[in-house]
């Protein structure tokens, strides 16, 4: 290894960084000159800024819709970062149904109130399948797309900017050295430094600018997105009243089924014999 080589480069890097902070507080101070962007350049970072933002508070947002307790979303966080399987956990419609069907067990499947629960159960387990499917389908086709957004293009598209804003401030206190070195002997250096630095800034406003343009394709798949969310949503809905609907039929031809009570017991008077059996009684 050669010290000599790498010390140099500390040596160096540690001037740039002292020379950036010189350049920066000038510029608080209102001492120093600040190279300005294009109008151009300025809409299309505001742009992304606002996209950056408004992304995040979607993802947010939906992920709290999709999976309301913060604990769950913190522990799917994680497994997912560690790539391994996520628990298994029930869904509260499938806790609901879960207790439905162990209380209807309890009164008696035959009775009226026992029988209902045990169909009811069975109902909010099958919403409780039909949600974790909409979750999946959610997560799939539009949570998903904008992790991946916000993880990649975004982030290289600040990364870039930051290195951009660096190199602005490197030309900046180029410049400045070389309104010092007017009359100094340095100052064929001092300009020498300025082109490479003008032309490193240059390259790099549009190297980030190609990045900055690409937010409108962007918008365009994430429009995509949005609408795969809302045919997921869509389908959700649907089979959810048509599943409730299909239970609430099967209640109510249950009630209109007439009961009476004969010795502490239910007895359908619809079921084969016992109407016959009732009245033989009487």
């Amino acid at each position: 290894m050669n010290f000599n080589v790498d010390i140099k480069k500390m040596v160096r890097d540690a001037g740039t960084v002292v020379n950036r902070v010189v350049q920066m507080t000038g510029e608080k101070l209102g001492t120093s000159e600040k190279t300005e962007l294009d109008a151009h350049f300025e809409n299309l970072a505001e742009r992304s800024d606002t996209t950056k933002l408004w992304t995040e508070k979607l993802l947010k947002d939906t992920e709290s819709v999709l999976t309301p307790n913060p604990g769950n979303r913190v522990e799917d966080f994680l497994f997912e970062k560690i790539e391994k399987k996520r628990p298994n956990r029930l869904s509260n419609l499938e806790y609901l149904g879960q207790d439905m069907i162990e209380a209807g067990n309890e009164f008696g499947p035959g009775t009226a109130y026992g029988g209902a629960l045990l169909k009811v159960g069975q109902c909010e387990h099958k919403l409780g399948k039909i949600e974790r499917e909409f979750i999946s389908n959610a997560n799939s086709c539009f949570l998903t797309p904008l992790r991946k957004y916000l993880d990649g293009e975004m982030k290289t598209i600040t990364n870039e900017r930051g290195i951009l804003e660096s190199k602005r401030l490197d030309l900046d206190a180029c410049k400045n050295r070389v309104r010092k070195a007017r009359s100094m002997i340095g100052q064929p250096t001092a300009e020498r430094d300025l082109r490479t630095a003008q032309s490193e800034f240059d390259r790099q406003v549009e190297i980030t600018k190609l990045l900055l343009e690409s937010v409108s394709s962007s918008h365009a798949s994430h429009l995509r997105c949005l609408n795969d969310f809302v045919d997921a949503q869509l389908l959700y809905y649907q089979q959810c009243v048509s599943t409730v609907q299909e239970l609430k039929n099967e209640l109510n031809n249950d009630r209109r089924s007439p009961v009476v009570r004969l010795n502490s017991e239910e007895i359908d008077l619809t079921a084969p014999g016992n109407k016959t059996d009732y009245f033989d009684l009487h």
